[in-house]
């Protein structure tokens, strides 16, 4: 035991590691991370830059051309498709303009080397947190990160694009200045309606030069940034000018305005350029511009469209249509449409509905509705050609013809009468009589001559409008009743051209001349008992004082559908009022809401036609309104007379004439079906 050695010994003790000091390890871990954050770039660039996109065609500009539509007189109606100006010289701009965009989009846009790590930080913490609210994502995204995805990238929210997004901001930082990236993006950036670069959103949203703009015009194109739709000053005025207001306040914050200047800029109007601010003809536009490709392909340069369309007119009719449709409402009108054209067939006003922005849906020529007695006039003239005349004695009493039997209203009838009074009074027996002895085949055939393309079926309704038709079709088929009996196809494309000049289409090169499509005496009489219509039948609430008017109303079946189309010396208008999802209204027949729509617009439109008596026909003068106007005397929704008249007369129903004396007693008759 003597030799035994303490527990421990003879073991060498190793010398301990000294500790570093503090510098030591700062200095150690600065380099360990550099070393793992320079493993970390080379991974993220072999990574993301691998398909990165070819930045040699900086300055190409690719950009589907514009085309100009220009109505009968050369007022611009409205520009489709990009526009590009040329680019603005930073230096030539007033210095708030890029203050503005600076202010609100990029506060640090001056010191930072292409992206902004707190910004990002800041919008990643947001969108977790609101993640589950459906609204848009932040990305802060810098001055030089927008610039870099519009120029090389997609609008795809993802983490790939935007860590080339952030690869190609530090590309932009190395190569230009902090005012040449500057300058290419207020040269570049999307403002909104076709609007790309400074330049271009001015004169698109103002209608002057970028370096004329105000203090609060520069903070409307700022705020656009957010989203040009949704902060457009056209679309969104309100939106767009709280908008507007937090950039004027972020510029006083970061000092390149004073409050003051922020107030008067806040008291100044900005006035938005008025074929803009109006959205006049936009429907008419949409259809002009799929005429336009149709007739010289996809525009390869920037293309002048010269249209038929009357920029007055079209504001009446706009006007016409809208309070027609808001006076009628309680009775369950929601849409409208209105389509004019002349003895030409120039369509000189066109409505697709009551609001462009709500909805683009066309009901002037995408809609097809049933015409319900508007279509009458199609069997008439068919029977006028096959030897009636407007004094042929008919009967109106129960008919059957296989299995269906049309009747009126109430199940009552008017016994012996001519064909004149059917036709006014709108008697459905008769038509649906006529029609079955001319032949349903002869009745669409003449309605296809007159200018009706939608498929017409034979079956014996289709006497009383069960045809399905457009608006501007039934004016193009009403045409030749206005125009002395010659056919009229409907156009609102004069000519095409381009900006330099060359003349690509001209309506009329290869035209063949005009046929004749009525003849007489079957055009006189036609007139002469659509006269009647107007003038002691179902469309009294459209007279129109002092002018030479024909027409028909027509309702459909449950009161879906309800139309007054109506004419003067070579000038035909179609209205159309209902609902998109076809539900029936409140009893709105043709004499009622689109008639007094039709006379609205005519008021105002036929002073400036300047237009003569209806040719073909005889033309007296009426007797002067022995109870003052007729605008006094019957109510804008209901067709019910005011004043002294109480009992609401038949007329309030399309297709139910006012009594005459022998039948004051009657009720008024049923619609069509």
């Amino acid at each position: 035991m003597a030799n035994a050695q303490p527990p421990g010994r003879g073991r060498q003790q190793q010398p301990q590691r000294p500790r570093r000091s503090f510098l030591q390890g700062l200095i150690y871990w600065t380099l360990v991370l550099g070393v793992w954050g320079l493993i970390f770039l080379v991974a993220f660039f072999a990574v993301f830059a691998v398909d990165l996109p070819d930045t040699s065609k900086l300055y190409d500009v690719k950009r589907q051309p514009s085309v100009s539509y220009l109505d009968r007189s050369g007022g611009l109606i409205a520009v489709r498709g990009s526009q590009y100006a040329p680019p603005v010289d930073l230096d030539k701009l007033p210095p708030y303009v890029p203050k503005a965009f600076i202010a609100i989009e990029d506060r640090w846009y001056y010191w930072h080397f292409g992206f902004n790590p707190w910004g990002i930080a800041r919008s990643q913490i947001y969108n977790m947190q609101h993640k589950d609210e459906g609204g848009p994502l932040r990305g802060g995204s810098t001055i030089t990160q927008q610039l870099a995805r519009n120029l090389f990238l997609t609008a795809n929210q993802n983490y790939r694009r935007k860590a080339q997004e952030l690869i190609l901001a530090v590309w932009l930082e190395a190569k230009f200045s902090k005012k040449q990236i500057l300058e290419l993006y207020l040269n570049r950036v999307y403002f909104g309606a076709g609007a790309y670069g400074i330049e271009a959103a001015s004169q698109r949203y103002f209608g002057k030069p970028a370096a004329q703009l105000t203090l609060g015009e520069s903070a409307l194109l700022a705020g656009i940034m957010k989203g040009p739709s949704r902060y457009s000053p056209v679309a969104s005025t309100d939106r767009a000018a709280r908008r507007a207001t937090i950039v004027l306040n972020e510029m006083v914050q970061a000092r390149f305005i004073t409050s003051a200047e922020r107030d008067a800029a806040i008291r100044a109007k900005v006035r938005v350029n008025p074929v803009l601010a109006n959205q006049r003809a936009q429907y008419f536009t949409d259809w002009a511009d799929d005429q336009v490709r149709a007739l010289v392909g996809e525009p390869t340069e920037d293309l002048v469209v010269e249209t038929t369309l009357d920029l007055p007119l079209q504001a009446s009719a706009e006007q016409a249509v809208s309070a027609g449709v808001a006076a009628a409402r309680g009775q369950g009108v929601e849409q409208g449409a209105l389509v004019s054209i002349d003895g030409e067939g120039h369509i000189r006003a066109y409505v697709g509905g009551t609001n462009y922005l709500q909805t683009q849906f066309d009901r002037a020529t995408m809609a097809r509705r049933q015409a319900g007695s508007a279509f009458k006039p199609f069997v008439y003239l068919t029977a006028m050609e096959a030897g009636r005349t407007p004094e042929t004695p008919v009967v109106d009493e129960p008919i059957r013809i296989g299995t269906w039997e049309p009747r009126n209203y109430t199940g009552e009838y008017l016994g012996p009468i001519t064909i004149r009074t059917a036709l006014a009074q709108s008697v459905n027996t008769v038509a649906a009589r006529l029609a079955n002895e001319v032949g349903t085949s002869n009745v669409a055939a003449t309605a296809r001559r007159l200018g009706i393309s939608s498929p017409i079926q034979l079956d014996p309704s289709m006497a009383l409008g069960a045809v399905e038709v457009s608006p501007l079709e039934m004016a193009q088929a009403y045409a030749p009743f206005s125009n002395g009996g010659f056919l009229a196809r409907a156009f609102g494309v004069e000519r095409i051209r381009t900006a330099a000049g060359r003349v690509l289409y001209e309506h009329g090169m290869d035209q063949p001349p005009r046929a004749q499509v009525i003849g007489q005496p079957a055009l006189g009489e036609m007139v002469s008992m659509m006269r009647g219509v107007v003038n002691g039948g179902t469309g009294g609430r459209a007279k129109v004082p002092g002018y030479d008017i024909a027409g028909k109303t027509g309702t459909t079946s449950d009161y879906r559908d309800a139309w007054f189309v109506g004419y003067t010396g070579g000038f035909v208008t179609a209205v159309w009022v209902g609902k998109d999802d076809n539900k029936p209204m409140k009893r709105v027949t043709g004499g009622a809401a689109p008639a007094g729509i039709w006379r609205d617009y005519m008021t105002a439109a036929l002073p400036r036609l300047k237009v003569a008596a209806i040719p073909g026909g005889d033309y007296a003068p009426p007797p002067p309104e022995e109870d003052g106007p007729i605008d006094q005397l019957i109510d804008g929704v209901t067709g019910f007379f005011r004043g002294d008249r109480n009992e609401p007369p038949p007329s309030e129903f399309d297709d139910r004439p006012p009594p005459r004396p022998r039948d004051r007693d009657r009720r008024p008759q049923d619609p069509p079906f």
